[in-house]
């Protein structure tokens, strides 16, 4: 079940960013994003409450859920969308790509979780893998202070995945279902979202054809009801740490969906670069071996 899951995390989330280059046009990010979330939210509630599994949620979890929406739909999209503005979308994905390691430590800080050796060796790895396939377009960019302030905004958003992914966590140990918090969560990011675009008099647009729609279409039932949920499960089952590494595998997929649409050619880095994150991906699916208690009787 986990694979299944894990899989479907990494194909939806890596085929995702051809709807989201589909989106712009006339419409604000920040109202897409509104959409998106507000839509997804709709359709959740609808769901649990005609299968009756809307999950009662008190005062505290509320607060949570509210903490929740700012950090996985709110701020963190928000500073990905706007980063990707000023340095290149590899660079803003191998800094989301440390959303693993940023779990891994905060899992240890805010719930003594022990955080495995191979865990740490396998998003290392990761990482520089995937370093290795964007080198080209990562050693073509100079620095400059829009590049600064992009990649202090990208980290930003990866600091408030990784806060999102805890809270969630959190949730789920107090035995609420990531169906239940994801609608509440989206509901309440959608609707700061909203606030904002009200407040800065961002013109609520919509572009009525089949690109706009249809992306949008895809961002919110796979993208955002199917792709969160699934994530967030696996959060919960598998620890922060290892369902994160979805965001180290998922900019692969995107990586062979553009050489197939938009012709993106594999060089020898590139190469070198997969190998590393699929090792990578196994080591931090490796079961540590467990050390067998004297005079235990060998198989």
């Amino acid at each position: 079940m986990n694979i299944s899951l894990y899989l479907l995390t990494v194909l939806i989330w890596g085929t995702t960013w051809i709807a989201l280059k589909l989106q712009l046009g006339e419409v604000a990010i920040p109202v897409s994003i509104v959409y998106r979330f507000g839509l997804a939210a709709l359709i959740l509630f609808v769901m649990l409450l005609a299968s009756r599994t809307l999950q009662k949620v008190n005062r505290r979890g509320q607060l949570i859920c509210l903490a929740q929406g700012v950090c996985l739909f709110c701020v963190n999209f928000m500073c990905f969308y706007t980063a990707s503005r000023w340095v290149p979308t590899g660079l803003v994905a191998v800094v989301f790509s440390t959303a693993t390691l940023w779990n891994a430590l905060n899992a240890r800080i805010f719930f003594k979780q022990k955080v495995a050796r191979n865990v740490l060796t396998g998003g290392a790895l990761g990482l520089v893998g995937l370093g290795c396939l964007f080198w080209p377009e990562l050693s073509g960019h100079s620095a400059s202070r829009e590049t600064l302030i992009g990649l202090g905004l990208a980290l930003l958003g990866t600091l408030c995945f990784s806060a999102g992914n805890m809270l969630s966590s959190l949730q789920q140990k107090a035995g609420l279902r990531p169906l239940t918090t994801n609608a509440y969560g989206m509901l309440y990011g959608a609707a700061m979202l909203c606030a904002y675009c009200v407040i800065s008099g961002t013109p609520f647009a919509f572009e009525w054809n089949a690109r706009y729609v249809g992306s949008l279409l895809y961002l919110v039932i796979p993208g955002s009801v199917i792709g969160f949920t699934a994530y967030l499960t696996l959060v919960g089952r598998m620890g922060p740490e290892r369902a994160a590494y979805c965001t180290v595998l998922f900019p692969v997929v995107a990586l062979n969906v553009s050489a197939f649409a938009e012709g993106y050619q594999w060089t020898l880095p590139a190469l070198m670069g997969l190998v590393l994150v699929m090792i990578g991906n196994v080591l931090v699916f490796r079961k540590p071996n467990a050390v067998a208690p004297v005079g235990a009787k060998l198989a």
